[in-house]
């Protein structure tokens, strides 16, 4: 299994505290070292299963949009989006739990045409006005003629997002954009006449899952 780069520090300080209470078990044989060492271990284990970084593949074309993160989507609606789209554009949100993958995915091809980040609160992500008053960070894409707007935002328990794009990039559907650590959601703002091809409760996978058709093809 491989691992974003950005959780290789969290888990080298997790192997090291789970590596070292061990050790510290052995040599004292102490039960209360015991107990301090197991707690250190599952949470390295988990540290390590937060940070994985599955390759996907799935379903690509220009006429569809693919998740960008793993989770379950908490919202479907119309919005206005004055920053990229300047107008009406539906709304599709996914929360990601802090037991989903983490790492993001481009929901389609095109050139990366505005980054934005915005600082904020860390509200619960799940909540509409998440959307708005949270750290967040925007990317804006150009695909033919039609633009799709990718955010990140921060939750509760997040305090980094980590984007790779910059303005110009030429991306691919389903490669990697970034990352947000522990806990967070992801907005993804289409024109109108896009057809959500997932609904509220859903569970999608980035890369993986068809969110919706543009054009309504």
């Amino acid at each position: 299994m491989s691992f974003a780069r950005e959780g290789l520090v969290f888990i080298g300080i997790g192997a090291v505290l789970a590596i070292g209470a061990l050790v510290a078990a052995v040599l004292w044989r102490s039960w209360p070292l015991w107990l301090l060492a197991f707690a250190f271990l599952v949470l390295a284990l988990w540290t390590a299963w937060f940070f994985r970084d599955p390759e996907r593949t799935g379903q690509r074309g220009g006429e569809i949009v693919i998740a960008p993160a793993d989770g379950r989507v908490v919202m479907i609606t119309e919005v206005d989006e004055p920053a990229f789209l300047h107008g009406r554009a539906l709304r599709i949100s996914i929360f990601m739990n802090v037991f989903n993958v983490h790492v993001n995915r481009y929901p389609v091809s095109g050139t990366v045409r505005f980054v934005h980040y915005n600082p904020g609160k860390f509200l619960n992500a799940a909540t509409d006005k998440s959307s708005l008053e949270n750290e967040q960070m925007s990317v804006g894409i150009e695909h033919d003629s039609t633009r799709v707007l990718v955010r990140q935002i921060a939750g509760l328990v997040a305090r980094r997002i980590v984007t790779y794009s910059r303005e110009g990039d030429q991306v691919e559907q389903g490669e990697r954009m970034g990352i947000i650590r522990f806990g967070s959601r992801v907005d993804v703002f289409l024109p109108t006449t896009a057809v959500p091809s997932i609904a509220v409760g859903a569970t999608t996978l980035a890369g993986v899952t068809v969110i919706a058709r543009l054009g309504g093809s």
